[in-house]
């Protein structure tokens, strides 16, 4: 076993040599290697191979509050809403100034932006039989938290996230009330805003994949 090991070594090293004068690319690199390993040196001409830098080297951690800046997300329970309240009559010169332009006057949606606005079909969740209908804030949106954070973080399409936190809230609060899901005269905050139940709240089942009758 021992006269085999000595034997099979050279005969390894003249094939590397061979690739390597044979060849003054990648493939010549990879016989470089080899031969490294095997405490050979590299045949004249073939460069050695950088080892690969542990970091690239490129941008800066991001600070503070650059990271504060994007994690702005609202869940489900209202966690994360920021301070501050609007009232749907603001929210109506919010709309009319910054959204009306895309979605119609009252939400009816035009071509280049979708309906907001219609509570039909207000009996049955019918949507997964019939695909034509049109899913609107009022028929089909879970929870009005989460609209805050869309608006917010997405809207106007023209200039996202340039809606301060009041004009959210008031934004919000026009198209919930347009939906009859609360009154023309209500002030939206954090805590009203989470207190709000949509109409599809409970058509809604969490999705844990495995089938079955809790799938409707």
């Amino acid at each position: 076993m021992s006269g085999a090991r000595w034997l099979a070594a050279p005969l390894l090293t003249a094939a590397v040599l061979v690739l390597g004068a044979c060849d003054r690319g990648p493939l010549a690199e990879r016989a470089g290697r080899r031969q490294e390993t095997l405490g050979v040196p590299r045949p004249a001409g073939v460069r050695p191979t950088p080892e690969p830098p542990s970091q690239f080297g490129v941008g800066r951690p991001a600070t503070d509050a650059e990271v504060a800046a994007w994690d702005i997300d609202v869940g489900p329970d209202g966690a994360g809403l920021p301070r501050g309240s609007g009232t749907v009559a603001q929210g109506a010169a919010v709309f009319a100034a910054k959204c009306a332009s895309c979605h119609g006057a009252n939400g009816e949606g035009q071509p280049v932006a979708p309906r907001l606005v219609g509570r039909d079909p207000r009996e049955g969740f019918p949507f997964g039989q019939d695909p034509a209908l049109v899913k609107t804030v009022g028929n089909y949106w879970p929870y009005a938290t989460t609209l805050f954070d869309y608006v917010r973080r997405t809207m106007p399409l023209t200039a996202p996230g340039s809606l301060s936190n009041d004009e959210v809230y008031a934004v919000v609060g026009f198209v919930l009330a347009k939906n009859e899901i609360i009154a023309s005269t209500a002030t939206l905050d954090s805590a009203t805003l989470a207190a709000v139940r949509m109409p599809a709240r409970d058509r809604f089942v969490p999705d844990d994949r495995r089938g079955g009758a809790a799938f409707r």
